[in-house]
């Protein structure tokens, strides 16, 4: 038992030091790993508590650059849409869902890429994007890399961008913690795990912190790209 609490210890750490440089991806990491330990559904829970630690420390290092305009376009759609997400989660097979999700995230990169004129959706567009990722975080458990893709398109720092997308997933989750409670699906294991990775979370955001300040936008935005494309692959591979 101690063994297998000090490598979730330890993958937490190393999957907030990538949330924490992206912007997203920790919860996708660590949730096959609980999942083992778990199951599916005291999972989801958990890494709702931990992500709270995990998205509120990354909002306290970027706090003097956090964007409020599209924060609160963004939840104006997100948080409704998650309380709906949340009440079905319990009902619903998400297996092709997240199949939908991970070839939008590489459909998404490659559109980024091309040499065309782009779609500007703006700060407004961030409605859409709330409304997509508030719906099925509760749906599905987490969709941090759509929300964390609509972020990346309005050309933030990587200290704003990181920032400002954690602001929202640290609503949408606080969201969601108090409808999984209402249902009974947050009882003392899953907090006493949730606390467990979100101390390991909030080291791992400081590092991510360190590494977003020592490389250039353009290593940033390729290095989320990546991510979006692995995040992509992972979710249609283990759905």
């Amino acid at each position: 038992m101690i063994t297998e609490l000090i490598i979730l210890f330890v993958i937490s750490y190393i999957a907030a030091t990538v949330s924490g440089a992206a912007g997203f991806g920790g919860a996708l990491i660590i949730l096959p790993f609980v999942i083992n330990i778990v199951g599916l559904q005291t999972a989801v829970p958990i890494l709702t508590i931990a992500s709270i630690f995990g998205n509120a420390s990354r909002v306290w290092f970027g706090r003097y650059e956090l964007k409020w305009r599209p924060i609160i376009y963004f939840l104006l759609a997100a948080l409704p849409l998650t309380i709906l997400g949340s009440y079905l989660f319990t009902d619903i097979n998400s297996k092709i869902i997240k199949i939908g999700i991970g070839v939008v995230l590489i459909l998404l990169v490659g559109y980024r890429r091309l040499k065309i004129k782009k779609i500007v959706l703006g700060e407004k567009g961030m409605l859409i994007g709330g409304g997509l990722t508030g719906f099925l975080s509760g749906l599905i458990g987490s969709a941090g890399p759509i929300g964390a893709a609509f972020f990346l398109g309005l050309d933030l720092t990587a200290t704003a961008y990181v920032a400002s997308e954690a602001f929202t997933a640290l609503t949408m989750h606080l969201t969601k913690t108090v409808v999984y409670s209402k249902y009974a699906l947050i009882g003392k294991e899953e907090l006493y795990y949730g606390l467990f990775i979100g101390a390991a979370m909030i080291l791992g955001s400081w590092s991510g912190r360190k590494i977003i300040e020592k490389i250039s936008r353009d290593k940033f935005i390729f290095l989320v790209e990546i991510l979006l494309i692995i995040t992509g692959i992972q979710m249609i591979w283990t759905s």
